[in-house]
């Protein structure tokens, strides 16, 4: 159970690091430090978003 807590905690992490890099992209006239910020959220937003997922995915359920 706290593995799929882990989980849906980085899967929202993840969505919220997609979402700044979507609005960095939206509102920047693309100088190379607005680039820089826009590929580091987008990146480390994808990794947890797939880490939380796969997380989610992977845990068993305990019969109670």
């Amino acid at each position: 159970m706290e593995k799929r807590i882990i989980g849906i905690i980085l899967t929202f992490l993840g969505i919220a690091g997609l979402i700044l890099g979507a609005l960095n992209f939206m509102n920047t006239s693309g100088a190379t430090r607005s680039v820089k910020a826009i590929i580091i959220y987008s990146i480390l937003g994808a990794i947890f978003f797939f880490a939380g997922i796969g997380l989610i995915r992977s845990t068993k359920d305990k019969p109670s």
